[in-house]
């Protein structure tokens, strides 16, 4: 599965880089949210799902060391050169190349949405293994109903709610702190509602 979503990134990374690359062309509410997270948490950070690398560098820009990884060898290449300052890696969320603890926190925005529902609980032990107890991990996604799939541009996706999410996050070792949501605004990439959750490591 994750080869697949990988290879179906790729194909497209061009285009999302001209759409999606420059931090001035997302959400100022989510610019707000993620910066108010990163400022908040201790410790070295992990962008999951890191795509062209404009989170990573958002991350970085709050003084923090901060690790992108992503599928997409197209992202991870050309983030590298939008910011060799930077790093990233290739991988999967189902084995990070992380020892255990040593992470403050995971930003996993919009990274988990072609995780299959039955695959999440795994990789959220994952996170969890490699963050540091008192450490904390903010999930951005679709809100709709819980598990279902719908239509994305790239591949198969999964809508999820802040409630379904928060048992499994449990279940993972962590405590959700807070969540949000929202319907989106003319001009937004999406017209899908938005909901974020804030987590914990216990």
């Amino acid at each position: 599965m994750t080869e697949t979503i990988g290879s179906a990134y790729d194909v497209r990374a061009a285009e999302y880089v001209a759409l999606l690359s420059d931090i001035a062309q997302t959400d100022a509410r989510d610019r707000a949210r993620i910066a108010a997270w990163r400022d908040a948490t201790p410790g070295r950070l992990l962008d999951a799902g890191c795509g062209p690398g404009q989170w990573t560098r958002f991350l970085h820009d709050g003084a923090r060391g901060v690790l992108g990884i992503d599928l997409s060898t197209e992202f991870i290449a050309h983030a590298g050169r939008a910011y060799p300052e930077l790093e990233f890696r290739q991988g999967s969320f189902a084995a990070l190349p992380l020892p255990d603890a040593s992470l403050g926190g995971i930003l996993a925005w919009y990274s988990l949405i072609h995780t299959p529902p039955e695959a999440l609980p795994a990789i959220l032990t994952e996170f969890a293994r490699v963050t540091a107890p008192g450490g904390s991990i903010l999930i951005g996604f679709f809100d709709g109903p819980a598990r279902e799939t719908f239509d994305h541009a790239v591949t198969t996706a999964y809508f999820w709610t802040p409630d379904a999410l928060q048992p499994l996050l449990e279940q993972a070792g962590f405590a959700v702190t807070s969540r949000e949501r929202r319907e989106r605004t003319p001009g937004e990439p999406s017209s899908r509602p938005h909901a974020s959750v804030t987590a914990t490591r216990t």
